[in-house]
């Protein structure tokens, strides 16, 4: 007797609205008919979904082009889903070979914990914490023993796995593929079995070994996942991926004033791509911004906010402040626009003034010798320039004074 077919759930107004925010900024849903049947499914039952993405821990910091996979789980996790962390630790010890043309040396398991420590902490910076299950694929990596990764390894055949293209690239030319190198694959199709995943997201790089999850998934009777790919963040060039190697990633663990100053950086083309992959405002708004730019507004305007986004994503919105401060001051040759101007005597028959002194009168130091304290220390600048000599002295004319990075004055000394 024939099963009976699953019930058909009615695809509401929220299941659509759930599926616009899949698909903001998305490479590829595959296949989108049975994401739209798992979210009405969900929306029927109350039943959330559940929500993979798998990250080797090859390397203890996280930059801005890895959180576009994060911020797509954030969307998904604002929507009630459950999002699941999964740490690699089981397959970091095989290496994946993805995108590469030779074999991917393992991490050792110092180095894997060490970076694992790291990761998470980076990651709840975009997850929402209290609704992130954090898992490690060696909870069932470890069990299956030599015996279940034969029977894993019998579920999937050798011609499929050289479909994938770096294989069949790395097989034509002759260069070595190991064994070991198959397994990272099954392995982390194997994770969606363990962890029964709706969904799994990654780079466009890894489609497939999220596909192999999906076979995977109908070989041990479960439902498919379905599978969301996105793309691959340009760097500050514009040009290339983000990548330490290239020098062209923003950091997320990197101090307040060079984050909000880099994403500054950006071009003005670039600024609206990083807006859908990295902003959480809604399309309607990137849109409107985007228009109001289009009608005559200076794009910087649209770029600062969105560097103040990132910035207190990451930071806070007080950090975020004090880098635009910061930013617009270095960007005026670090004047301020709205420093004290004092006009002050010269000295007696038109005599020039101790630079001491003059600290004192203008309000910047509390006596002459705390002036010639903060000279020593290098803390005192004359028109930019650094002052070392106490013994300086400054005659008719008009000058800025720094004391430190905040205080200044604009003083001019007439007889």
């Amino acid at each position: 007797m024939q099963a009976a077919p699953p019930p058909r759930y009615p695809v509401t107004d929220r299941v659509r609205e759930a599926l616009a925010v899949t698909l903001r900024g998305c490479e590829e849903l595959i296949p989108q008919d049975d994401w739209v049947a798992k979210l009405a499914r969900s929306e029927a039952t109350g039943v959330a979904l559940r929500i993979k993405l798998g990250l080797d821990p090859t390397a203890p910091d996280i930059h801005l082009g890895h959180t576009v996979v994060l911020n797509k789980m954030r969307q998904l996790q604002d929507l009630g889903h459950t999002v699941i962390f999964l740490i690699g630790d089981f397959t970091s010890l095989i290496g994946d070979p993805s995108g590469r043309n030779s074999t991917r040396p393992p991490l050792t398991r110092e180095q894997i914990e060490a970076n694992a420590q790291t990761y998470y902490r980076q990651a709840a910076m975009v997850l929402d914490p209290a609704r992130t299950e954090i898992r490690y694929n060696s909870e069932w990596g470890d069990a299956l023993g030599s015996r279940g990764m034969i029977q894993l390894a019998a579920r999937y055949t050798v011609a499929r796995m050289m479909e994938r293209n770096d294989f069949h690239e790395r097989f034509k030319a002759g260069t070595p593929i190991s064994v070991h190198e198959f397994l990272y694959p099954l392995m982390q199709g194997y994770d969606s079995v363990a962890l029964k995943s709706d969904l799994e997201l990654g780079g466009t790089d890894q489609k497939f070994n999220l596909l192999v999850g999906r076979h995977l998934q109908a070989e041990y009777g479960q439902d498919p996942q379905c599978i969301l790919t996105m793309p691959l963040l340009e760097g500050l060039d514009g040009v290339e991926k983000m990548s330490k190697s290239k020098n062209n990633y923003v950091g997320i663990s990197e101090d307040a004033n060079t984050m909000f100053a880099k994403v500054l950086s950006i071009s003005d083309t670039l600024m609206w791509r990083w807006y859908t992959l990295l902003s959480f405002r809604s399309l309607a708004e990137i849109e409107a911004l985007r228009a109001e730019v289009q009608a005559g507004r200076n794009p910087k305007d649209a770029k600062v906010a969105l560097a103040r986004e990132i910035t207190t994503r990451f930071h806070s919105a007080a950090a975020a402040d004090a880098a635009e401060q910061d930013f617009a001051l270095r960007s005026r040759g670090g004047v301020p626009e709205d420093i004290p101007e004092l006009n002050l005597p010269l000295g007696e028959g038109g005599a020039a003034v101790g630079i001491g002194a003059l600290l004192k009168l203008a309000g910047l130091a509390a006596s002459s010798g705390e002036g010639h304290r903060l000279i020593d220390g290098g803390g005192v600048r004359v028109d930019a320039t650094v002052i070392s000599d106490r013994g300086l002295k400054l005659g008719a004319g008009t000058y800025v004074l720094q004391v430190g990075k905040r205080k200044f004055a604009r003083v001019t000394l007439a007889g």
